[in-house]
């Protein structure tokens, strides 16, 4: 069943927050969404959402997609009694009308109840997953849980310095991008002049990030930069049209340029990437202009790129 695609799609991990005062709303660091906190819950060390003092429970805040909600909605409004035993409820929130499911599970050897929530975002669906050890269901119960949902809350942007303050390199220019997003909380940025709706490839745009690999010899960072470079998503009928060995900051990299077509109206575009070698990791920087745009656009991308220094 495809919404369940989408719960599932999230590790279904856990539940409610911080020593905050009960009234107020939190943010997981480089989240968008936030609520008030169950007693005894902190924020995570190793993912985004919250967690207790023995990692017991545990609250995952994610975005999905934006049609995600509306394909969730209409899935459980046809089919109200669920399906496995699992039957859909409504709350409302904050951010608006949100579904979700309750379930038995087991982690491992231990008996844990799961919850899946999904609610409306502007431009993204909110998703969050709790998880309770049933050691922990008597003070974290349904209606606990419940409540916590309610709370529920969407910030449309997060501060620019949160995000930036998250990842593991340092970005001192950000050549006048209109919007900063991170992919993925302290992996990976994307700087851009559209959003998520219009679609980011119809005006110039960056992704910037760290990948778990480098080049094998310095012999070998021609093929692996055109090897990374045909899994820049959301690019078709892509021509590389040079590539060559660069220094970064001081230190090897390669220099990638590719030609293609992007986006759902077909933008024709042009791509840079540039890949910063280290013993066991590269950076890997991405600049993607419309055609037309390219001349002004590149600057500002290698004004971007020589501002980034790695972090103390």
């Amino acid at each position: 069943m495809k919404p369940l695609r989408y719960f599932a799609a999230v590790t279904l991990l856990v539940a409610a927050t911080s020593s905050a005062s009960a009234a107020d709303p939190v943010f997981p660091p480089g989240a968008r969404v936030g609520m008030t906190p169950l007693v005894g819950l902190n924020k995570a060390r190793a993912f985004t959402g919250f967690e207790t003092e023995d990692q017991g429970v545990k609250v995952l805040v994610a975005d999905l997609p934006a049609e995600a909600y509306g394909e969730v909605a209409n899935a459980f409004k046809a089919n109200p009694g669920g399906t496995g035993g699992i039957k859909p409820e409504s709350i409302e929130t904050k951010a608006g009308l949100a579904y979700y499911t309750v379930e038995n599970a087991k982690d491992g050897a231990t008996n844990v109840r799961r919850y899946s929530m999904i609610l409306p975002g502007p431009a993204f669906s909110g998703y969050v997953a709790v998880q309770v050890p049933e050691n922990a269901s008597k003070i974290y119960t349904d209606d606990a849980v419940r409540q916590m949902f309610a709370s529920a809350v969407i910030r449309v942007e997060v501060p620019v310095e949160e995000q930036l303050g998250m990842m593991p390199f340092k970005i001192g220019e950000l050549s006048s991008f209109k919007n900063v997003r991170t992919l993925a909380p302290g992996a990976a940025l994307i700087l851009s002049d559209s959003d998520e709706k219009k679609g980011f490839e119809v005006a110039p745009f960056m992704i910037i990030g760290l990948i778990g690999s480098t080049a094998a010899s310095p012999d070998d960072r021609g093929r692996f930069a055109q090897q990374i470079a045909t899994t820049i998503p959301g690019v078709r009928d892509g021509r590389i049209t040079t590539s060559e060995p660069v220094r970064i900051d001081g230190q090897p990299g390669y220099e990638t340029r590719i030609d293609a077509i992007s986006g759902k109206d077909n933008t024709p575009v042009t791509i840079v990437q540039w890949l910063r070698f280290g013993s066991q990791t590269s950076m890997r920087i991405i600049g993607s202009s419309p055609r037309d745009d390219w001349t002004k656009a590149f600057p500002r991308f290698r004004a971007v790129r020589d501002g980034i220094r790695p972090r103390a």
